[in-house]
């Protein structure tokens, strides 16, 4: 039985997005973990057939039409006619149940092809010397692409990326014969392609590993053996290698920016007593439209997402907690910089929330920024950016905002409840996964750059991705690398690579983002103080904490 608030809260859910059906079908399921809609659109050819015409390898064969889900400089391997029988590895599995393990896997047999093991034709666990192997191509084979994204993304829990390149090269220069100057020219040929287009695939998705000047020794010695006296190869190196060094120039000029933009961000009490005509503005005098507001709170969201690569998610489980206590985990990696960055800009969010909130002096100013930050978030909602959304939520639901019972009294509230029960975290945030999953598939059917964003509360990304990775272990009894776990972990992630490729629609209004980034903020203990101030001590345990507040924040120069 719906209470009348319930139901409105289902109708402004099922209007918040383009199709109401699509939203409604999702409704009924609670979200988990392994969700399949979202890699069937990823990968269009997890409908074929399997065949085990090779059992020294075990793949399935597919047509080489590939799926697009990163963009690669060699579609087909140059020069190469029979691509398009080379046998693929699966695409992520279907085998999982609810818990998204499969728990049959070892009551069945298994079958094992020279450290592989595959359990109804998906790969499920190997060595690692097997699973390296298994990566580089060969005349007759190519891995498939889900292949190489997942073991790229979880091998660097075994093994520094400059290793793994390392070995690569090794095994492509030493199958192939690359260093012997009588190699056969024609197998070099049809060997290139393959390499160079795993190579790609490697520097694309990844681009990040080649800040590290191994990576990069490797990488040039390997494309050097392969494009020696054949132009149409030393092109395909020379677009490579150029849109490599593209990607980590913007990297770098990324991080200079959000290191300049974070050392002019100053504590709102120190410039309010130093220079008290220096922030008279606030976000209404800045910006007073919600969807404007909401607009370009989403620019800095895709901004800052589309920066944040996908090894970082296993960069930070690995500073966490190496697991297994495996000697050969390392957490001497770059910083997971950029996904920090990202969980900073949602704190920073959440705190000009509250700041802009505290610091009108009359109720009437503070009622009207409440209203004002709710239809913001309404905003968020609609476009499909959850994160700023929670942001917002965060912001109001802080201690020194939420005890203004006069200035809440003045609010009407009724939207704000609704949003709160559409982020409520009880039942493992279903009434959020059930909106995110309205905007997935929004996004995948979506007719217009505006349908397709989707902007994930980060913070519950990671913890999803953090207790995949602690639910199962990274290594077998047998010392085997546990695969199967991490075809669920590169679906986690794969499907947040699709969400930071959008282009944002909305016109950029560089004042309002100005002050979005770099507006002063109070502190937790400057909040209370301006709480308390706003509205008197309710009580001895307050009155004490506001005496203490004002002995020594508005004592200090």
């Amino acid at each position: 039985m719906y209470t009348a608030r319930e139901r409105s809260i289902s109708d402004v859910r099922a209007d918040s997005f383009t199709n109401k059906a699509q939203f409604d079908a999702g409704f009924s399921e609670r979200l988990k973990i392994k969700d399949d809609a979202v890699l069937t659109k990823l990968d269009p050819m997890s409908h074929h057939t399997s065949c085990r015409s090779q059992p020294h390898i075990g793949l399935r064969h597919v047509t080489k039409q590939r799926p697009t889900i990163f963009g690669t400089l060699i579609e087909k391997p140059l020069g190469d006619h029979n691509a398009d029988k080379m046998p693929q590895t699966p695409p992520f599995p279907v085998m999982y149940g609810s818990n998204g393990y499969n728990k049959n896997l070892y009551k069945a047999k298994e079958e094992d092809y020279e450290g592989l093991y595959y359990h109804e034709n998906n790969l499920v666990s190997g060595s690692l010397e097997a699973l390296i192997e298994h990566l580089v191509p060969t005349v007759a084979y190519f891995p498939d692409r889900t292949y190489i994204f997942t073991f790229l993304l979880s091998s660097r829990l075994f093994i520094h990326p400059y290793e793994l390149m390392s070995k690569v090269c090794h095994l492509c220069v030493d199958q192939q014969r690359l260093a012997d100057p009588q190699a056969d020219k024609a197998r070099v040929r049809k060997i290139a392609p393959k390499i160079l287009q795993l190579l790609t695939e490697w520097t694309e998705t990844f681009p990040y590993d080649f800040r590290d000047e191994r990576m990069m020794k490797s990488l040039k010695e390997l494309t050097h053996r392969l494009s020696t006296g054949d132009e149409l190869y030393r092109k395909a190196v020379q677009q490579m290698t150029q849109t490599l060094i593209r990607k980590l120039t913007t990297l770098s000029q990324y991080e200079e920016a959000l290191a300049k933009i974070n050392s002019s961000v100053t504590d709102r009490l120190t410039v309010l007593k130093t220079k008290p005509q220096a922030i008279q503005r606030d976000i209404l005098t800045i910006c007073s439209d919600p969807f404007t507001l909401a607009q370009q709170l989403t620019h800095i969201e895709l901004e800052r997402l589309s920066y944040i690569g996908p090894e970082e998610f296993i960069q930070a489980l690995v500073q966490k907690d190496p697991l297994d206590n495996d000697k050969r985990c390392f957490s001497d990696h770059k910083k997971a910089s950029n996904l920090e960055a990202y969980v900073e800009w949602f704190n920073r969010l959440s705190y000009l929330v509250a700041t802009e909130i505290c610091m009108p002096v009359k109720k009437k100013h503070r009622a009207r920024v409440i209203e004002f930050f709710i239809d913001v978030a309404r905003e968020c909602f609609n476009i499909g950016n959850f994160n700023s959304l929670m942001a917002i939520i965060t912001g109001m639901n802080m201690s020194p905002v939420s005890r203004l019972k006069k200035t809440w009294g003045k609010v009407k509230t009724a939207k704000f409840d609704i949003l709160e029960h559409q982020m409520d975290p009880s039942s493992n945030f279903y009434n959020y996964r059930t909106a995110l999953r309205g905007a997935t598939q929004r996004s995948i059917t979506a007719h217009s750059s505006r349908e397709k964003i989707v902007i994930p509360f980060f913070s519950l990304l990671i913890k999803d991705i953090y207790f995949l990775n602690e639910g199962c272990a990274n290594r077998l009894p047998n010392g085997h690398v546990n695969f199967e776990k991490f075809w669920e972990l590169a679906k986690q992630v794969m499907e947040f690579m699709t969400w930071k490729k959008v282009e944002c629609p909305f016109d950029r209004d560089r004042k309002i983002l100005q002050y979005l980034l770099t507006a002063p903020v109070f502190s937790e203990d400057a909040l209370y103080l301006a709480s308390y101030e706003s509205e008197g001590p309710e009580n001895n345990m307050e009155k004490d904490r506001w005496k203490s507040l004002r002995s020594s924040l508005l004592s200090r120069t």
